[in-house]
C-alpha cells in the first residue's frame, strides 16, 4: 500500500537527506524521495514547504532548510495513565525553539538551583525560559529582585502588596520589605535526561 504524502512525511525525507548527506537533495533525487515521477509533483512540495517557512530560497533561487524543519517529528500521543495499543505516524514536525518560545527577542534561560519550587515540578538543575516585558499574573511564575537578591516564586498581588510564594512548603512567603522588581515570567521548563553538559550560568530558585 503506497504511504499517503503529507507535509510532514515530506518534510521529514528532506530532513533525513540532509542529516545523512548535508546538503538539500536535488529536485531529481527528490523524486525518488518523495515517490513520485513528476517534477510538477516535486515543484508542488518544494513550494507548498516555501510558504510554511520550512524551506527558503536566496536570491539565486537555491533552497536551504529553516530551523521549522530541522525540528524533531511529532509521532503522536503516549499515554502516562493505564498502557493502550499505540500506532508510530507521523503527526507534524515540530521545532522547539518555535513550541516553546513564543517572544525569542525578549526571552533567556537560567539555570535552577535550589528547591523551593520542587512543587511545581521545577527541580535543582533545569533550564527555564523567562520572558522579559510582560505584566505579571497571579500565579504566574516569576524571576524577580527582592531587597536586593532574586528568586523565583509564584507571583501573588493583594492590593497594595505583593508576594512571592514557593511551591515549596518548607520555604516561608516573602514580601519586599524596601524593593521589588519582576526581571520576567517563566513561561517554560526544561528538563534532560542523561544530560553531558551542562550551561555555566546557574540560578538560585529558593
Amino acid at each position: 500500500m503506497e504511504e499517503r504524502r503529507t507535509t510532514p512525511l515530506i518534510a521529514s525525507r528532506i530532513r533525513d537527506f540532509f542529516i545523512t548527506r548535508r546538503r538539500v537533495p536535488t529536485y531529481e533525487e527528490m523524486l525518488g524521495l518523495f515517490g513520485v515521477r513528476s517534477k510538477s509533483v516535486v515543484h508542488f512540495w518544494v513550494e507548498k514547504l516555501v510558504r510554511e517557512g520550512m524551506l527558503i530560497r536566496d536570491e539565486k533561487g537555491r533552497l536551504s532548510l529553516t530551523p521549522r524543519l530541522m525540528g524533531i517529528p511529532l509521532l503522536g500521543d503516549v499515554t502516562a495513565g493505564f498502557p493502550s495499543a499505540a500506532e508510530e505516524e507521523l503527526c507534524d514536525i515540530i521545532s522547539l525553539d518555535d513550541y516553546l518560545i513564543s517572544r525569542p527577542e525578549a526571552s533567556f534561560l537560567l539555570r535552577v538551583t535550589g528547591d523551593s519550587m520542587v512543587g511545581e515540578g521545577i527541580r535543582p538543575g533545569d533550564l527555564v525560559i523567562v520572558e522579559r516585558g510582560q505584566t505579571p499574573a497571579n500565579g504566574d511564575i516569576v524571576v524577580a529582585e527582592v531587597d536586593g537578591e532574586w528568586t523565583m516564586k509564584f507571583f501573588r498581588k493583594e492590593g497594595d502588596k505583593v508576594f512571592l510564594e514557593a511551591a515549596n512548603p518548607n520555604y516561608p512567603i516573602i514580601e519586599a520589605k524596601e524593593e521589588l522588581r519582576i526581571g520576567g515570567i517563566v513561561t517554560a521548563v526544561i528538563r534532560k535526561y542523561h544530560r553531558n553538559q551542562r550551561p555555566r550560568s546557574r540560578f538560585r530558585s529558593k
